[in-house]
């Protein structure tokens, strides 16, 4: 019986030292999140990729189909109608965008046609239908398709609503700030 409840009072300790560091963890997150932009971390609250705390990876070769990416949005009409539905956030990006994180499934010379789903040189891109009315019952324009220009990169996130590619079409590469690392993420 005492060997019973002496094992019990270890049960305890071991749960609230595991609590206790669980609620220290939360406690720090703030600050983490805080620091985490200048440090080469993001955080990504979208759902477009898991969420959680991402780290930038220097890319030190032109971007590749299948690269993960934080990128800098364009400051075009189209970026600037996004932020002001609410599909963008405010950031350090020029044009004050935060940076979008996406995989690169085209890049210069892939041929693109959008109709009620993507087609890249011929093969339907897996989760790119299109949908014609956003969140809100809005409207949403798709963009029409081209052959990726030199120097540009086609963008997407298998999430259903996410505001890719599939809605503005290749944007520079030029703005990649890097690849994208998960370290602590949450796929809901």
């Amino acid at each position: 019986m005492i060997c019973a409840l002496k094992n019990r009072g270890n049960v305890r300790n071991s749960q609230g030292r595991r609590t206790t560091k669980w609620l220290l963890a939360f406690l720090a997150l703030p600050l983490t999140f805080a620091g985490a932009g200048m440090l080469g971390y993001r955080v990504n609250l979208t759902p477009s990729e898991p969420l959680g705390l991402w780290r930038i990876v220097a890319l030190h070769r032109p971007a590749a189909v299948g690269d993960v990416v934080f990128i800098c949005p364009p400051e075009t009409a189209a970026m600037g109608e996004a932020r002001h539905r609410g599909y963008l956030h405010s950031g350090l990006c020029p044009g004050r965008y935060a940076p979008l994180i996406k995989t690169v499934v085209a890049i210069e010379g892939a041929r693109l046609m959008i109709g009620a789903a993507v087609t890249i040189d011929g093969l339907v891109l897996e989760h790119s239908d299109v949908r014609r009315r956003d969140g809100a019952g809005r409207l949403m324009w798709a963009f029409a398709g081209i052959t990726v220009p030199a120097g540009e990169v086609f963008l997407h996130s298998p999430f259903p609503a996410s505001f890719d590619s599939r809605y503005f079409g290749p944007i520079p590469a030029s703005g990649i700030l890097g690849r994208a690392e998960e370290v602590l993420t949450y796929a809901p």
